[in-house]
């Protein structure tokens, strides 16, 4: 795992102040952070606390009440997700959202309508060399594949764009341990070829492996900034994520957040 300093290293994704939620009810609570470019950054925080509202507030599924939202400096507060994805940001969600009736190449196909069939079909052979047994099923229902392989399918669908910035919620959910460590070390291979990636995540603990910081969330606040080493190396883990980012453990630790 490379290191990427979030004091140092150049900032890609940064919130500033963010009120975001859903009609009257808000769950991102003036909400400050930066993300180092070409690292992966690990959310993480009890049920409720506003991780996956960050990926869908950052990728325009939800526009802030409040506050900024700025891309290599760039203000993109409340960009529509077109503009978004012209950005070089690509969103894999939570679940399984494939066109199950179609073939793994026309999910490949469907993937890349944004670039044009030309430049897709060029591509998708690039993307398929990360994801042999996906190859292997080229021409199978997208519905027969295992939750394994629709997840992979679902994340070189976005990679078919050759994103700058990749936003991935929960990818373990269903997957086997193997295909977990084999998704995980994929993400850290294209972080240190530059991708910088945000993601969400139930097992934390391996996450944390192949992760260089991590952001703790409590209702909607940041409560913890850390290199994922040194919450790794915490005698107080287990009690910081089953407990929630409050306990005392946290509290007394000071915000590393990034200048």
């Amino acid at each position: 795992m490379s290191i990427h300093s979030k004091d140092t290293q150049e900032t890609c994704i940064e919130f500033d102040n963010v009120v975001a939620g859903y009609k009257d009810f808000m769950i991102l609570n003036n909400l400050s952070f930066k993300v180092p470019s070409g690292s992966i950054t690990l959310l993480i925080g009890p049920n409720g606390a506003g991780k996956s509202t960050v990926l869908k507030t950052l990728f325009g599924l939800l526009k802030p009440r409040q506050g900024t939202v700025k891309l290599h400096g760039k203000d993109i507060t409340g960009a529509t997700q077109k503009a978004l994805l012209a950005e070089g940001i690509a969103f894999v969600p939570q679940g399984r959202n494939l066109f199950g009736q179609l073939s793994v190449y026309e999910n490949l196909e469907l993937g890349g309508i944004t670039l044009g069939m030309k430049t897709t079909h060029e591509r998708i052979p690039e993307v398929l060399h990360f994801f042999p047994r996906v190859k292997e099923r080229i021409n199978s229902r997208a519905s027969a594949l295992s939750g394994g392989e629709q997840k992979q399918l679902e994340i070189g669908r976005a990679l078919l764009l050759r994103p700058k910035v990749l936003l991935i919620d929960e990818p373990s959910i269903g997957l086997s341990p193997i295909v977990v460590q084999d998704v995980f070390k994929l993400l850290r291979k294209l972080a240190d070829q530059g991708t910088t990636v945000l993601m969400v995540e139930q097992n934390v603990k391996s996450a944390l492996k192949y992760s260089d910081n991590a952001i703790a969330l409590e209702s909607g606040r940041l409560v913890l900034y850390k290199s994922a080493a040194e919450i790794l190396a915490d005698p107080q883990m287990e009690r910081l994520f089953l407990g929630g980012a409050h306990t005392t453990s946290a509290a007394s630790q000071p915000l590393a957040q990034p200048t």
